[in-house]
């Protein structure tokens, strides 16, 4: 079934990733580049929201993965999920209410408008603040599916829903017009949709009633056994919030809203690194958690390192090649020679620091997994004293090349060595072969071809976007060939694979 999961993840979210990426040109195109901010303003608030979760997404689904491998009663499971919806609508109700009250002064002081009527984009704020607030409601639902482990179909059901949201604006807009009205609209209404869909859905998962010895009950009291997981994983979201979009929310008030739909085009292209090791992090969080729970050491820390190295093989490869390739790949997608000149510094930096970022992140999965995220906490505190005023401060003066710079040293210092004591403190003797096996030994090669191809692109000066999409793309096969024959596991997988072929 991770077999599964991890292949249905990725086929989903690469299929998301190319329709929301491939077609923002066109929205810049047909809207233009100062309403395209407003969606990257949009984009924003979604992930500020998510400093009002609490912690209650990655706790139900935690506790869902429990109750499957029977740490949990199912009477108990159902109260904690009722519990826990109460509080989704309230923080819904009160955080999206807030933002549409707010947004007049949003539209009228904060965003730099240029072109854009002020009494639209104020009607389009407070349509953002209500999507906002559904999609967030969706976190409840999601977490209990995920922790069903039933990724196959959430990846199927997102699919769906990205069609209708990147795809299906195309429709209305040129039905209604191109404009940001109609493109919130449109999103509400896709928000709607998938907030129904997944509720139906993972209410189909609980226990059924009829199972239980006694009524469910209203009571907040089945949350305080995991109010310590979950207070804890809300700082570190609050922090990681912080870190992640305080250089955006900086700019978005200091560029215009024309620079930041260009400074937001780079950020969202770096974003895909992300995006490649988010359904290999899905898939074994709820794995490696119920292991733990059952006692499997060894089992959790052999999937632990498996997930490492394909991340490092697939998030590493695209990073790479995204440092090597950033004005090529951008003369290839928008067109425009001007733009890729201005934000290929930008996605240089940020496509570094995602891939930091990436492995980084593997500290967290397993002290989730243990239900104890004490050292990630005190992390997470030395990032906002230290590392969140110094983005506040590259970003204000030097822009968006300040705040890559500032967001590449981060996740280097918290890779390199705070993960390291993590590791110290929960697996003795795990780090350095973790490190040097599964990271640094696979990607270092890469690095080195990577840097070659990108030298190779000071000579090669074309404005045709085939011929740079071609460049791109054999960059890319260079450096994800290299990644997969610099691991030792996949190495014998692929050479097993071709040995069975030619015995056929």
């Amino acid at each position: 079934m991770l077999k599964q999961n991890i292949i249905a993840n990725y086929a989903s979210q690469i299929y998301v990733t190319i329709v929301g990426v491939a077609l923002l040109p066109m929205y810049i195109k047909y809207m233009g580049s100062e309403a395209y901010g407003l969606v990257g303003f949009f984009a924003m608030l979604q992930a500020w929201f998510g400093v009002l979760d609490l912690g209650l997404t990655p706790t139900i689904g935690r506790e869902t993965a429990r109750y499957k491998g029977g740490a949990v009663s199912a009477l108990a499971f159902r109260q904690l999920y009722r519990a826990l919806t109460v509080i989704f609508v309230i923080v819904a109700v009160v955080g999206g209410g807030a933002l549409f009250c707010l947004s007049e002064l949003i539209a009228t002081k904060w965003l730099n408008l240029q072109e854009l009527p002020v009494n639209d984009v104020i009607i389009a704020v407070q349509i953002m603040a209500i999507s906002v607030a559904l999609r967030w409601m969706t976190g409840l639902y999601r977490g209990v599916i995920t922790g069903s482990e039933l990724l196959v179909w959430l990846s199927g059901f997102n699919a769906v829903v990205a069609t209708l949201r990147f795809v299906g604006v195309f429709a209305s807009m040129l039905y209604f017009g191109f404009t940001p009205l109609v493109f919130f609209i449109h999103q509400f209404i896709i928000a709607l949709i998938e907030n129904i869909g997944l509720a139906i859905k993972s209410h189909r998962l609980l226990p059924k009633k009829i199972i239980l010895s006694k009524d469910i009950g209203w009571s907040f009291e089945p949350v305080k056994p995991v109010l310590k997981f979950s207070l804890t994983i809300a700082f570190t979201a609050s922090v990681w919030v912080l870190v992640t979009q305080t250089d955006k929310l900086v700019l978005s008030g200091i560029l215009s809203l024309e620079n930041y739909g260009y400074f937001t085009l780079a950020v969202l292209v770096a974003n895909g690194i992300m995006m490649t090791s988010g359904p290999i992090s899905s898939a074994i969080m709820p794995r490696i958690a119920r292991l733990n729970a059952e006692g499997k050491h060894d089992e959790m820390i052999g999937i632990y390192r498996q997930a490492t190295q394909m991340v490092a093989i697939v998030a590493g490869s695209v990073a790479i090649t995204l440092v090597a390739t950033a004005k090529p790949l951008l003369i290839a997608w928008t067109g425009s020679a001007h733009l890729a000149e201005q934000a290929a510094p930008i996605l240089r930096l940020y496509a570094a620091g995602n891939l930091f970022l990436c492995i980084a992140a593997f500290a967290y999965y397993l002290q989730y997994a243990k239900g104890n995220l004490r050292y990630h906490l005190i992390g997470n505190i030395g990032l906002v004293v230290i590392l969140v005023p110094s983005i506040i401060f590259a970003a204000t003066l030097f822009g968006g090349v300040g705040g890559g710079y500032a967001w590449l040293i981060m996740n280097g210092l918290f890779l390199f060595i705070w993960v390291a004591y993590i590791h110290h403190k929960l697996v003795p003797n795990l780090h350095l072969k973790w490190l040097l096996n599964d990271v640094l030994k696979i990607i270092f090669i890469p690095i080195i071809l990577g840097t070659g191809w990108s030298y190779v692109a000071h000579f090669y000066h074309s404005s045709d976007r085939i011929d740079n999409l071609l460049y791109v793309m054999a960059g890319g096969l260079i450096i994800l060939s290299s990644s997969i024959l610099s691991s030792n596991q996949f190495r014998r997988k692929l050479c097993g694979y071709f040995t069975h072929i030619f015995r056929r």
